[in-house]
């Protein structure tokens, strides 16, 4: 019972926090040089003025702006996120079509982070101090400072320009033909059995899985040591070595007394 208030509390509390960052934003875009209207018109000069002042009625620009915010906040309030004046689409239909890549982009990333990330910790901690474990704890480091733009940018060119191992751009092939189901490109060319848009969507993954889950799997990595080597001075660790248990089922480590 207490966890529920607990958790009520934390989300009725963040409900101010979320209202004024959603205000913050809807107002710093309007800040913003350049008129909606000319984006969507274009700038071509072949448009008239009348067109101009119909289209920024329809769109309520026209409108003092704590009106447009309250006409805003009503309708997130409804569902309607609003309406994108560059795609010139609404913004829910975006997210909904980006969504899969989205997805597919944060489990990969994850992926790759918890499959890097806890064999290198656990084996930093088998053999502490040692060549492996000072250059998985560098490579941490690095992975925790760098920023991600820089790291991509740097495994772009070395496996996508240089080695030419891996694919920078887009997420399958253009010349491969993937009949779409669910919009998951990885999950649609197993339900079509479509191997090779597999491999390239695959592929496709790797570069900004890899760039995402960087930070995360250098946290994974550090904490997992910290963890193993709290556990393996537990005492039935200890014990299991000293009565001769092989390293594999007492996963400890050679002291030297």
């Amino acid at each position: 019972m207490r966890t529920a208030v607990r958790i009520l509390q934390r989300v009725l509390g963040a409900v101010p926090l979320l209202l004024a960052l959603v205000i913050a934003t809807f107002i710093f875009v309007r800040m913003i040089p350049g008129d909606p209207v000319d984006i969507m018109l274009g700038q071509g000069g072949n448009v008239s003025a009348a067109e101009v002042a119909a289209l920024r009625q329809s769109l309520g620009l026209d409108e003092p702006l704590q009106v447009q915010l309250a006409r805003f906040l009503r309708g997130l309030l409804q569902g309607d996120l609003g309406h994108s004046f560059w795609q010139r689409q609404p913004v829910a239909r975006l997210l909904v079509t980006t969504l899969p890549a989205t997805v597919e982009l944060a489990l990969a990333a994850l992926f790759f982070a918890l499959a890097i990330g806890i064999p290198v910790g656990i084996l930093s901690a088998v053999r502490p101090g040692s060549l492996l474990d000072r250059l998985a704890m560098t490579t941490s480091f690095l992975g925790i400072s760098m920023p991600a733009f820089w790291a991509g940018l740097m495994l772009m060119f070395l496996f996508g320009v240089k080695l030419r191992w891996l694919p920078t751009v887009g997420r399958l092939d253009p010349a491969l033909d993937l009949q779409p189901v669910t919009g998951f490109l990885v999950l649609d060319s197993l339900l079509t059995g479509n191997w090779p848009a597999l491999r390239s969507a695959l592929a496709h993954l790797v570069l900004p899985g890899l760039t995402l889950g960087l930070e995360l799997m250098a946290i994974v990595a550090r904490v997992m040591r910290s963890s193993m080597l709290e556990a393996l001075q537990q005492d039935y660790i200890r014990f299991a070595r000293a009565k001769g248990g092989p390293l594999k089922k007492s996963t400890t480590t050679d002291k030297k007394e």
